[in-house]
C-alpha cells in the first residue's frame, strides 16, 4: 500500500513538472507556408499528451494490482492462537469463540496446541463446563493479527478479576537449535527464576508476565523454578528438540488450590525463514505475496515507456 502511494506520488510529480516546464521557444509570427509547422507542431502535442495519460493509467493500474495482491495475501494469512487456562478460580470451562464452543472440558493448567484462526476481532468466552455461554465469567473481544502466533491465557482471580492475557509469540529460530520462554501465571507467585545445571538462565519474571525467549543447545534439562515470594523450588523436566520452541508456564497457587504446578509446552519452530517467526505450525510463510500475473510487468514497463515517449515527444516538438 505505501509503495504505491509512493509510487503514484512520483508519477505525478514528473507528470507535473513536465507540463510546468515553461515554453522557451522563440514566438516567431507564422507565415504562409508554416501551416504544415502548426500542424506538426499540434499533432505532436497531441500524441505526447495521449502517450503520457496512456502511461499515467498503465501506472495506477499497476500500482492498483500491486495494492490489492498485498492486502489479499496478508487478509488470507491466518493467525494462530493457543490457550491455556492458569485462573484458580474458574474450575473445569467450556471455551466459545465467536459464539462457538471451541474447547469443551477445559481443564485448570491445560494448554493447547496452536490453531489457525481468521485475523481479526474475535469474541471470547469461558464459562463453567456445562454453563452455556450465557453464564460466561470471562468475556473479551481480542483482535489478532496474519500470521502472528498468540498464546492467550485466562488468568485472574475473584478477588482481583477474572481476565485474559494475551502474549505474542516468536517461533524463529536458528536452525538446529532450540528456544525457550517462560510465562509467569501464578497469582500468588511474585516473581519468578528459572535455573539449569547451576545457573540461573531467567530471572524476575512477575506475575501475568513472560520472559525473552533465549536459545539453548538440544538435549534433555532439568529447569528449577523458583518464586521470589516463597522458598519452594519446583523441577520440570523437558527435552529440547531441534528446531522447535518449548513454553514453560507456572499456574495454581503457592498457598491454596489449586496448588502451584509448571506446566510445559512444546510447539515446532520455523528454523531459518526471515519474517514468519509467528507459524508454529511451519506451513509457507504467512502475508507472502504470491507472483505478480505475467502481463503485470510488461504492463509497467509499457506504462514507462508511454510516458518516457510522450515526454521525448512533447520536447521534440519544442524544439522544432
Amino acid at each position: 500500500m505505501i509503495y504505491s502511494y509512493f509510487l503514484l506520488c512520483n508519477t505525478f510529480l514528473i507528470i507535473e513538472n513536465i507540463l510546468s516546464i515553461p515554453n522557451t521557444e522563440q514566438k516567431l509570427p507564422l507565415v504562409e507556408g508554416d501551416a504544415t509547422v502548426k500542424m506538426k507542431r499540434t499533432l505532436a502535442s497531441f500524441v505526447s499528451y495521449l502517450f503520457l495519460g496512456l502511461g499515467i493509467i498503465g501506472v495506477v493500474a499497476f500500482a492498483g494490482l500491486f495494492s490489492a495482491q498485498s492486502h489479499s495475501a496478508s487478509a488470507a494469512s491466518p493467525s494462530f492462537v493457543r490457550v491455556i487456562h492458569a485462573s484458580p478460580d474458574v474450575g473445569t470451562a467450556d471455551v466459545f469463540v465467536d459464539g462457538a464452543k471451541l474447547l469443551s472440558s477445559f481443564q485448570f493448567g491445560a494448554v493447547t496446541n496452536y490453531v489457525a484462526v481468521p485475523a481479526g476481532p474475535h469474541k471470547v468466552q469461558i464459562a463453567l463446563v456445562g454453563k452455556g455461554i450465557n453464564a460466561a465469567v470471562i468475556s473479551e473481544t481480542l483482535s489478532v493479527s496474519p500470521g502472528v502466533a498468540y498464546t492467550v491465557a485466562a488468568v485472574g482471580t475473584q478477588a482481583t478479576g477474572l481476565s485474559l492475557e494475551v502474549f505474542i509469540d516468536s517461533n524463529l529460530l536458528s536452525p538446529g537449535t532450540a528456544k525457550l520462554r517462560v510465562y509467569q501465571l501464578s497469582p500468588d507467585g511474585g516473581s519468578i527464576d528459572v535455573a539449569s545445571q547451576g545457573q540461573t538462565i531467567m530471572s524476575g519474571v512477575s506475575y501475568q508476565g513472560a520472559s525473552d525467549y533465549i536459545t539453548l543447545p538440544v538435549g534433555a534439562y532439568t529447569f528449577n523454578v523458583g518464586s521470589s515470594a516463597y522458598s519452594t523450588t519446583l523441577p520440570v523436566s523437558a527435552t529440547l528438540s531441534a528446531n522447535t520452541v518449548t513454553s514453560i508456564f507456572a499456574v495454581g497457587l503457592y498457598n491454596g488450590n489449586p496448588q502451584i504446578q509448571i506446566v510445559s509446552s512444546q510447539a515446532q519452530g520455523l528454523p531459518g525463514v526471515p519474517n514468519t517467526g509467528s507459524n508454529p505450525n511451519a506451513s509457507p510463510q504467512p502475508g507472502s505475496m504470491q507472483p505478480f500475473a505475467p502481463w503485470a510487468w510488461p504492463l509497467a514497463g509499457a506504462a514507462l515507456l508511454l510516458l518516457g515517449s510522450g515526454v521525448f515527444i512533447r520536447r521534440l516538438g519544442r524544439v522544432k
